[in-house]
């Protein structure tokens, strides 16, 4: 269940390797003098603790890499080498599921306790597996505001106990109900303090003319699976009435968490506390308004008739204090609040581990809805948190999900179904030794669970070779200690075996404290005693060496910041501690800040370089490089939280990721216009063939903000069988007018040929039955003498 630290191994092989091969031998170049000395340059150094090896040079050359010891003549039996190493103590396997009699078996994270040896410098990794079980118990405490606004609420619930209860047995067994209520301090500016007001502070008040006077919080119902109880109490409540809009909640929240006895919070059971309001709360340092100097304490103030009894002493809670004694008694809070103070609430659960908000109606009757969404929503995800961590210990988290892909800093998975097992691989490792004797503990949950993981932390700080070290050795002419193959000489003695007296002095002694020919002796830094050189003291620091060379100063600085103070200084090089690069350690190699939400480094937009993404496409900006307006593909990225976010669809919803990866505000607007100069305007077309708009834009404050259509734009389009109809009567309508203009045509060309046939025809001067060309015979004048007769007696007339 648990991996070594092979990886971190294997690079710091490869560091070896390179610096021994053609670089800065940062063992050799230090300044250790003595074995424990030697481990804190570098988790790759070793020291040989065999007698008689680097007799002749300075002392320093026992420390070295491991394998230039071994080429050097060291006996493998005497290099000091210790490694950071993993130990698991407890193991049990996981569970399957919470029902049953024995609860407080219950596993639901593997391992349970594991001792850590450190090495300053060498991290380790081991692996923790999270498994939200079956049918666990759950603990409801309905946490109500009865100012009077929520009057309408009240008898929205008066029936919540048995409704609640029917669909909390669908996914639990072993429900418990509990009730409280809040309003406020009873004390000016935050309640009527009028003498009129005492008894009732609706008094003159025509919409609602009574109330009960207020109160911080009242804890009405304890925890019970008598659910008819729950009903019997929320009957009787009465609201109030305060004078300010912000409400005492806080307080009542608190009181909720720490006051476990009253309340009768399980164990082992699921802790939900529900909160429901229509305004926001009082923080801390409100209560100086009223004269309340005194920060709250975290503790229980119940008094006989269970009344907050503090309310009117201390201030409001804190946020910091508010998730402190939250995730103390693992208990998830779930704000219901209309939608008027969703944003405001939502930004409370950044700053409170295990929150979730969740909008409540005006009169709370999807209040039911709201809690099993919650309770699902909080089932679906598992993050993990670190209590007493030291100091002096680094972690690092990586996330594996269900998708199977690690997530380097990630400490938290989300949609997650019940059963399903989710694992973490954490890197522990130790900046620097404590004091001798010293051991830390800390303990890494899930939060909200009961189980956890206890890690007991010991240093590899000592060698093992100290232990067997001999005072007054004869090795070290009886007047020093011999340890790790050193002499540790008595004040005033010198010499690789203590052979000398400080002050002792000859000119053949003096060209063994040069470095070189015709360099000065210890380099103007120190006398020449007894073949050795004593460095001078500094005020500035230490100055050391064989030849007095090398001193804990002269290294660069970064902000006036010796090695940035991420690093020692050995003779004039920063020795950097693990973790930070350059010349003066001011770059750090952490990389897990530059991962952006989507699992890429620098969102794939940038390099990570000194911890810090550096952004390489023209218009990305943000800590991860993830804000990029301009960008090809930023339409396309959005577009994915659009359809997640408002419509539950695209990939995003299929691999139920939205939540992670979607974290923009999103604003709905009937029409859109786009006012914004810096805003971008991005279409697509949707499955259904509708088209919807949004603008994708960066704030001030550098928050992405979408102002997106609530719905998309789509035309309807018509029926195929009457567009089919429709051609083929316009088809037929243009022919039929076709016809007929043709028919008109020919009728009026036909009648004008006629009419000028009749002309002609008219015209002509013989009869259509004579013939022109035969003339009879005999020619008859009666008729044109009788013609011309009646012509002359018309004309009489």
């Amino acid at each position: 269940m648990w991996i070594p630290g092979r990886a971190a191994l294997c690079w710091l092989l490869l560091e070896t390797l390179l610096r021994s091969a053609g670089g800065l031998n940062v063992c050799m170049s230090g300044s250790a003098t003595s074995c424990e000395e030697c481990l804190l340059i570098h988790p790759s150094c070793a020291w040989c603790a065999q007698e008689d090896f680097g007799l002749r040079r300075s002392l320093t050359s026992r420390c070295d890499f491991k394998q230039n010891l071994h080429k050097r003549g060291c006996e493998p039996r005497f290099i000091e080498y210790p490694s950071s190493s993993v130990s698991i103590l407890k193991n049990s396997p996981l569970s399957t599921k919470g029902s049953g009699s024995a609860l407080y078996d219950v596993v639901q994270i593997m391992p349970q306790k594991i001792s850590l040896s450190l090495r300053p410098g060498d991290p380790t990794l081991f692996n923790l597996e999270v498994r939200q079980v079956e049918d666990y118990p759950v603990d409801l405490y309905y946490l109500m505001d009865l100012s009077l606004s929520m009057k309408d609420d009240l008898h929205t619930i008066r029936n919540l106990g048995t409704k609640l209860a029917e669909e909390m047995g669908k996914l639990t067994s072993n429900f418990r109900l509990g009730f409280g209520s809040f309003v406020d301090k009873n004390m000016s500016p935050f309640s009527y303090t009028a003498p009129k007001y005492h008894e009732n502070p609706c008094n003159g008040y025509k919409l609602f003319p009574n109330c009960v006077p207020s109160f911080g919080f009242r804890h009405i119902l304890s925890l019970t699976d008598q659910v008819d109880r729950f009903n019997e109490e929320v009957q009787k409540q009465m609201v109030s009435r305060n004078r300010d809009a912000p409400e005492g909640g806080f307080d009542a929240i608190l009181q909720a968490a720490v006051c476990k006895e009253e309340i009768g919070w399980r164990k082992e059971a699921y802790h939900l506390l529900v909160f429901t309001t229509d305004d926001v709360p009082h923080l801390a340092l409100d209560g100086r308004l009223g004269g309340l100097v005194q920060p709250h304490d975290g503790r229980c103030h119940l008094n006989d008739q269970n009344e907050y009894s503090a309310s009117t002493k201390m201030d409001y809670p804190s946020l910091a204090l508010l998730g402190e004694k939250l995730a103390e008694n693992n208990i998830f809070l779930i704000f219901a609040v209309t939608k008027r103070f969703y944003v405001i609430y939502k930004n409370f659960t950044a700053l409170i581990p295990g929150t979730t908000v969740e909008i409540l109606d005006q009169d709370s009757k999807n209040v039911i809805q709201l809690i099993i969404a919650a309770y699902n929503n909080i089932r679906s995800k598992v993050e993990l948190t670190v209590s007493d961590h030291p100091e002096d210990i680094g972690l690092s988290f990586t996330a594996t999900c269900q998708d199977g892909k690690p997530l380097p800093g990630f400490r938290k998975c989300e949609d997650l179904k019940i059963g399903d097992t989710v694992s973490f691989n954490v890197s522990v490792e130790a900046r620097s030794c404590p004091p001798r004797g010293t051991d830390q503990t800390f303990t890494i949950k899930p939060v909200g669970f009961k189980d956890l993981l206890e890690v007991t932390v010991d240093y590899q700080c000592d060698c093992g070779c100290s232990q067997t070290a001999q005072v007054n050795s004869s090795i070290c002419s009886s007047i020093g200690t011999y340890n790790c193959g050193t002499c540790q000489c008595e004040p005033g003695y010198l010499g690789a075996h203590c052979e000398c007296q400080e002050g002792d002095a000859s000119s053949m002694y003096l060209s063994a404290c040069r470095e070189a020919e015709g360099k000065q002796v210890c380099s103007g830094r120190g006398e020449c005693s007894c073949n050795q050189c004593l460095c001078y003291e500094s005020e500035f620091g230490k100055i050391y060496g064989s030849f007095c060379e090398c001193d804990d100063f002269s290294c660069a600085r970064h902000k006036g910041i010796l090695c940035s103070g991420h690093g020692e200084c050995h003779c004039g090089e920063c020795k950097c501690h693990a973790g930070y690069i350059g010349d003066n350690c001011n770059c750090s190699t952490e990389t897990s800040f530059c991962f952006s939400d989507d699992g890429k480094m620098c969102s794939g937009r940038g390099n990570c370089v000194c911890g810090r993404c550096q952004c390489t496409e023209p218009g990305a900006f943000g800590d991860t490089c993830e804000k990029c307006p301009t960008c090809p593909d930023a339409c396309g990225t959005k577009r994915e939280c659009i359809e997640c976010r408002l419509f539950n669809s695209g990939r995003l919803a299929d691999n139920q990721t939205c939540q992670r990866l979607c974290k923009d505000k999103i604003i709905t607007v009937e029409s859109l216009e786009n006012d914004d100069p810096g805003a971008v305007l991005c279409l697509y077309k949707t499955d259904d063939d509708c088209v919807m708009k949004f603008t994708y834009s960066e704030h001030v404050s550098g928050r992405s903000v979408l102002t997106a259509l609530k719905e998309p734009e789509c035309v309807t389009g018509p029926e195929a069988l009457m567009v089919l109809l429709a051609v083929v009567g316009t088809i037929l309508l243009i022919g039929l007018v076709l016809l007929a203009a043709w028919k008109l045509v020919i009728t009026i060309h036909d009648r004008r040929e006629f009419a000028r046939f009749q002309s002609a025809r008219m015209r002509a001067r013989y009869h259509m039955a004579s013939n022109p060309l035969y003339k009879q015979p005999i020619t008859t004048h009666f008729a044109e003498m009788e013609t011309f007769e009646k012509s002359f007696n018309g004309g009489l007339h």
